[in-house]
């Protein structure tokens, strides 16, 4: 069987080189960085694509900068490789170090490999399916935190989110719930970060199938629990979901949101 971790986490590594590289070619306040950003995202995915295809060119490519036709072409292949070349913009835009690359491999709806990468940490997330999560080659696991007053939660909200949106009125309700309550902008790192236990759990109402497949994949493998935020089965292709370190504090997470 081939080594797809390999692959995968030397494609994540150059796009974040690619990233970084950008990184000094714009100012936050800018008076147009998105257009910036723009090439970053689509450098960064070129390289990539580049990396995984030339290995296996018969694998099928999904990024955020894909073009509709190719996504719809991705979403029938028996194995797909799902990108994100640039995993929390907002932050990158205004140089905050909390930014990464989202490589994953799939198979017939089953993921293979996962590689989250931080470029500017230095930080590489890894998890092949059935073998355990690593950071830079070390083994992690999820924080035994069972009590939602105890844990440190994530969330991602939509970027337009409206003052009275049931988003916000969540938000609210773990504040008070949890012991403190974070919007970092990046779920392929939150995701990250619950499986090596620097978060509890994790919740998301607005991210894309690109934002999460590594991050899954790493949190799973991490020992992590995860499920739809209705309760059903985790859906990669439908990613409103809760995410946690342990049953019971994934249960009683979930139980204030549903509320």
């Amino acid at each position: 069987m081939p080594d797809y971790i390999k692959t995968c986490e030397r494609a994540a590594r150059a796009g974040g080189e690619v990233l970084l590289s950008w990184r000094t070619r714009f100012k936050a306040r800018e008076k147009a960085p998105k257009d910036l950003v723009t090439e970053a995202d689509l450098e960064s995915q070129q390289v990539i694509q580049s990396l995984l295809l030339g290995e296996f060119s018969e694998h099928v490519f999904l990024g955020e900068e894909s073009t509709p036709d190719a996504q719809a072409g991705a979403d029938e292949a028996e194995f797909r490789w799902i990108v994100d070349p640039l995993d929390g913009t907002v932050n990158y835009v205004h140089q905050l170090p909390s930014f990464a690359v989202s490589v994953a491999l799939e198979r017939r709806g089953e993921l293979l490999a996962g590689v989250v990468c931080d470029p500017v940490l230095d930080e590489c997330y890894t998890a092949s399916a059935g073998q355990g999560a690593f950071l830079n080659g070390r083994p992690i696991s999820v924080s035994r935190c069972g009590r939602l007053r105890e844990a440190l939660v994530a969330a991602s909200l939509s970027a337009g989110v409206e003052r009275d949106a049931p988003e916000v009125q969540q938000f609210i309700e773990v504040i008070y719930a949890a012991q403190a309550v974070r919007r970092l902008g990046s779920a392929a790192l939150n995701l990250s970060y619950v499986a090596a236990g620097r978060l509890d759990a994790y919740w998301a109402t607005s991210v894309k199938i690109w934002d999460v497949a590594a991050g899954v994949l790493i949190l799973r493998e991490a020992g992590g629990e995860i499920s739809g935020i209705d309760g059903q089965p985790f859906c990669l292709e439908r990613p409103h979901f809760v995410s946690a370190a342990s049953a019971p504090l994934h249960a009683e997470l979930l139980q204030v949101l549903r509320a």
